[in-house]
């Protein structure tokens, strides 16, 4: 019924129109705000409503197309000015199945059609709007999907993947390589008998999946599918519509959607919920974006000087200030969060939008669900026309609470900054201690924490630890793996597999969210790529043979997901638990960080847990507090029920983590 009212209201709102006098601007920042719902195409058997924004437009043109690809129109209509901006036209017909553009004159010029920013379904390549049922692109029992239960943030486990590294290699035995079906598919295996695909993820205890970009984007031709050409999807084309190259057929715009929704309801049957990464702080291009040819200029940061803002390095930067990009911003992420179920959005370069907006984007959400999450990169890759202080950055995140930022402070102390490469961090012996700890805080205030000598922040930003995503690695960059080998070269395996245990050990019990990149768990590598955004599957598939050569990191990694799960301790929810149930050893030897939980912290069952991490590249000699003690995790190996009884003085091996509890 609340569809329907909804519906109704938008289509009442297509019947008022402004006279068609051509309105005078000055600059963009006059442009009028349309506040209705029905932008782009609003389809019933009998009509097609259609409705862009362009206030600067002196005409506008709608040409309605047989396909996707198609020379010829099959009709063109001249659109009429409405309110705010708008331009309207009703096509008194049944158009399902037929494709359309907008194309404005402006400026003494026609722009390249465009099927606007708000288009919802697309043919191959995205460069036409396809006009669909959408109630035809629902699953069976679509609407009885239910979110996985989630008391809070810190409960998450991230595991990062992009759609094709997932199942594209022949030894993850899957039936939809590369694809939306893939991700989710049961049953499949490595050619040695191993769980691969959502059988893989439930083994692994893994609670999200954060999926890279999923929207429409550019730089695949989806008429070429065969090819092995590859993207991570950070080049926005149409932001509403989910990417052909993911669908079994890229040329019925129904299928990429029913697919999508498809991969969703299954993940979430089975218990896992699914972030998307989104990108909506540039496009592939600038001027001839679809933003640009719909309203020139508006969408975009400029300099004084006229060039384009591009503090995303890509060469353009959106205007997330300007209302209607905030407003566009805001109702895709809660389409994205209705119509598909999406239940948590990591932003890209977040740093680049706005506070104001990023807050109302957090509002929307919470009108809905409380319980989709937010977090992205505090940062951006450059300056930008946007002065500092109003924008997203991680220096400014209790401006911007609860959404969460990634802790590059954890990951830099642990591997070393992604720029030298050959420099390493606490992992090869290198200190970085008092940035360990900082991050095993979960970048909240604590009276431990030197804040002088971390890496990056001299300011606690995290208000409460789930403002801060914990990593070592992830798609960006050298994996962990890499960055070691490029650190010590000729490193022995064993040291190396000793080294990625500590790395994800710190991660996963240290204080906020532990997040992971996909194929960690089995020992996955880049074979020294860094950025891998456009190397081929041989670089950036997984080869799932390695879990049966690797099972025993890939047991570790599991028991030390069921142990943080088992334990509140290791997931405390504000800022004054975690100062007052973690205390740090304060004569630890040189790279080793030790502390404990107290007084059974967060409710946990274990009255104090002492964890201790030795940095070292060879053992060190740990004077343990008074009384006997249960190994959990010693020696490279985690058992919750208990590995043996110590007390007294304790050998460290080198780069070991132990986990203790009285």
């Amino acid at each position: 019924m609340k569809r329907i009212l909804n519906s109704a209201l938008c289509l009442l709102a297509t019947l008022v129109c402004s006279c068609n006098i051509q309105p005078t601007y000055t600059y963009v920042d006059e442009y009028p705000v349309y506040e209705g719902c029905d932008l782009g195409a609003t389809f019933t058997p009998s009509r097609t409503s259609f409705r862009t924004w362009s206030p600067g437009a002196e005409q506008v043109r709608l040409h309605i197309y047989a396909d996707a690809s198609s020379d010829e129109p099959l009709a063109t209509y001249n659109m009429r000015r409405a309110k705010q901006g708008t331009w309207t036209y009703n096509v008194q017909q049944n158009l399902e199945g037929k494709f359309y553009t907008f194309q404005i004159y402006q400026n003494g010029q026609w722009y390249d059609e465009t099927p606007g920013i708000w288009a919802k379904a697309v043919g191959v390549n995205g460069d036409r709007a396809a006009i669909i049922d959408f109630q035809k692109t629902n699953p069976e029992n679509w609407e009885n999907d239910q979110r996985p239960a989630m008391a809070h943030f810190t409960d998450a486990v991230i595991y990062e993947v992009h759609m094709r590294d997932f199942t594209i290699d022949s030894t993850s035995g899957s039936h939809f390589p590369g694809k939306f079906l893939g991700l989710s598919e049961s049953g499949t295996t490595s050619p040695q008998g191993q769980k691969t695909g959502l059988d893989h993820l439930k083994e692994l205890g893994i609670t999200h999946v954060q999926i890279l970009p999923s929207y429409d984007y550019a730089s695949i031709d989806e008429t070429k599918l065969d090819s092995n050409f590859y993207n991570w999807g950070y080049d926005p084309e149409n932001y509403n519509v989910p990417e052909g190259g993911y669908s079994t057929n890229p040329y019925d715009p129904a299928t990429r959607i029913r697919e999508m929704k498809q991969m969703i309801q299954t993940l979430h049957a089975n218990g896992i919920r699914v972030i998307m990464d989104v990108v909506y702080n540039h496009t592939f291009v600038g001027y001839e974006s679809h933003l640009n040819q719909l309203v020139p200029n508006y969408f975009y940061r400029f300099y004084n000087d006229s060039t384009w803002g591009n503090s995303s390095g890509c060469g353009n930067e959106t205007a997330s200030e300007r209302p209607m990009m905030r407003q566009f911003i805001v109702e895709s992420v809660k389409y994205w969060a209705t119509e598909y179920h999406i239940d948590g959005f990591r932003f890209d370069l977040m740093g680049i939008h706005d506070i104001e907006t990023v807050n109302a984007i957090r509002t929307a959400l919470d009108q809905i669900d409380p319980t989709i999450s937010m977090h992205g990169e505090g940062w951006a890759a450059g300056g930008s026309p946007l002065a500092e202080d109003v924008r997203a950055l991680k220096q400014s995140a209790p401006r911007f609470y609860p959404t969460a930022v990634f802790s590059d402070d954890i990951r830099d102390a642990l591997r070393g900054n992604w720029m030298d490469g050959n420099k390493g961090g606490f992992l090869v012996g290198n200190g970085y201690e008092e940035s360990i700890k900082f991050g095993i805080v979960g970048a909240t205030a604590h009276p431990q924490v030197d804040l002088a000598k971390i890496i990056h922040s001299q300011t606690a930003y995290a208000t409460t630890p789930a403002q801060a995503i914990n990593y070592v690695s992830c798609h960006d960059d050298p994996c962990v793996v890499d960055k070691l080998k490029a650190t010590i070269p000729n490193i022995k395996e064993q040291e190396l597999l000793a080294m990625d245990k500590l790395a994800q050990t710190i991660v996963f019990t240290s204080q906020g969210v532990p997040f992971m990149y996909a194929g960690e768990e089995v020992f996955r590598d880049k074979k020294g790529v860094h950025n891998s955004y456009i190397s081929p599957d041989s670089i950036n598939a997984i080869d799932w043979s390695r879990k049966a050569k690797y099972r025993d990191l890939f047991d570790y990694y599991k028991n030390l997901i069921a142990l943080r799960k088992a334990h509140p301790a290791f997931r405390m929810t504000s800022a004054e638990m975690v100062a007052k149930h973690l205390v740090f050893d304060a004569k630890t030897p040189k790279n080793v960080v030790a502390y404990t939980l107290n007084d059974n912290a967060n409710g946990d069952t274990w009255r104090t847990i002492l964890v201790i991490f030795n940095g070292n590249r060879k053992p060190v000699s740990y004077t343990l507090p008074s009384g006997k003690w249960t190994a959990v995790c010693r020696h490279g190996k985690i058992d919750e029920q208990g590995l043996e009884q110590v007390s007294g003085q304790l050998k460290i091996g080198a780069s070991e983590a132990v986990i203790l509890f009285q």
